[in-house]
C-alpha cells in the first residue's frame, strides 16, 4: 500500500508543479493587454488552470501527508536523507497549501475576513504559496533531482523575467507587441 501511495504522491506532484507554474505564468499574463495573443490565451485559460492546478495540489498533500505518515510510524522506508530534512521540506510543503488555500478562500468570497480582498492581496497569498511549492519541490523533490535541478532554476527565472517584463510595460518604461509601433 505504501508503495502505491508513494507513486501516485510523486505522479500528482509532477502535475501539479507544473500546473501551478502555468497558473502563475498566466496569471502574470492575464491583465497585460499588450502582451497580444499571450494575454488573450490567459484570459481564456487562466482560472481554468488555477483551479486544475489547486484540485491537484490537494491531492497531491493528501497523498504526501498519507505517504509521511507511512514513513514516520516505519510503515515505508525513510528517505535517503534525513528524516528531519524530510520532515522539514513536508513542514514547507504544508506553508505552501495554506497560503495556496488562503488565496483561493480570499478569491472565491473576498468578504470571508475582516475586510474585503482585492486582487493584489490573493495573489500576493498566491505568489507566497509558489514561492513555497518550489522551495518544496527543491527540498523534497530530490528523488527526481535529475529532472528537477535543470529545470527548476532556469523556469523561475523565466517568470521573474515575464513579472518585471509585465511591470516595466505597465510602468510605461517599455512597450511590446503591436503597441511597440
Amino acid at each position: 500500500m505504501s508503495e502505491v501511495v508513494w507513486l501516485l504522491d510523486r505522479g500528482a506532484a509532477l502535475i501539479a508543479y507544473p500546473a501551478l507554474y502555468l497558473a502563475v505564468l498566466t496569471g502574470i499574463l492575464y491583465n497585460t493587454e499588450s502582451f497580444g495573443i499571450l494575454y488573450r490565451a490567459a484570459q481564456r485559460v487562466h482560472v481554468e488552470l488555477s483551479v486544475f492546478a489547486m484540485v491537484v495540489t490537494l491531492l497531491h498533500a493528501g497523498l504526501g501527508l498519507l505517504d509521511t505518515w507511512f514513513v514516520v510510524t516505519g510503515q515505508a522506508p525513510a528517505p535517503a536523507y534525513s528524516l528531519s530534512y524530510f520532515l522539514g521540506g513536508g513542514a514547507v510543503g504544508v506553508g505552501a497549501l495554506l497560503l495556496l488555500v488562503v488565496a483561493v478562500l480570499g478569491f472565491t468570497d473576498a468578504t470571508r475576513f475582516g475586510q474585503p480582498w482585492g486582487p493584489r492581496v490573493v495573489h500576493a497569498f498566491a505568489y507566497g504559496g509558489f514561492v513555497f511549492a518550489t522551495l518544496h519541490a527543491a527540498a523534497v523533490g530530490t528523488d527526481l533531482a535529475g529532472l528537477i535541478v535543470p529545470l527548476l532554476g532556469p523556469t523561475i527565472m523565466f517568470l521573474v523575467y515575464v513579472l518585471l517584463l509585465r511591470l516595466f510595460v505597465l510602468r510605461g518604461t517599455i512597450t511590446v507587441g503591436a503597441s511597440a509601433q
